[in-house]
């Protein structure tokens, strides 16, 4: 780290608003509007205690307003630190590993899809080549399957991997 002060400085003189922490800071207003109107038309409301199932909802609602102002003021005077240039890949590979779990987890069942999601997750960070990363992800997801289904007598669908080894 050098001794010079402007490296340090937050903001830079004469930098443009922050477009996308204002368009963050309008959709936390927008969350804020949405939850302080669905409290208020929700009825039902026990008037029986001054907090009631009313206050947390509207409690949120004005944090959340809080967040939103205190993030267009920092947008505005340029606050936030200059971004890395956003790369595809990564994210097609994560995006791409949701979609392939979600059209095999009722054919392939829990433990194939959701390891081809942690293979595919793992790519989209870098780490580890496909071969060796689904099959990983195939044990653990397994072993997450077993906890719930069997442990906890949860519904998660099997697949041909979990009949053959539970039978």
């Amino acid at each position: 780290m050098s001794g010079n002060p402007q490296e340090r400085a937050p903001q830079q003189k004469g930098r443009a608003a922050d477009k996308a922490a204002l368009a963050i800071a309008v959709g936390l207003a927008v969350l804020a509007g949405v939850i302080a109107w669905s409290t208020a038309t929700m009825g039902g409301g026990g008037a029986y205690s001054r907090v009631g199932p009313t206050t947390f909802p509207y409690v949120i609602a004005g944090v959340l307003l809080i967040l939103a102002v205190c993030t267009a003021v920092s947008a505005m005077r340029g606050g936030f630190p200059e971004r890395e240039p956003e790369r595809a890949a990564p994210v097609l590979w994560i995006v791409g590993g949701l979609v392939g779990q979600m059209l095999l987890l009722k054919i392939a069942g829990f433990s194939i899809a959701t390891g081809l999601l942690f293979a595919a997750t793992a790519r989209g960070f870098g780490r580890g080549p496909l071969w060796m990363t689904f099959p990983i992800g195939v044990v653990l997801s397994f072993v997450v399957w077993f906890i719930f289904a069997k442990g906890l007598q949860l519904t998660l669908p099997a697949g041909p991997f979990e009949t053959l080894i539970t039978g």
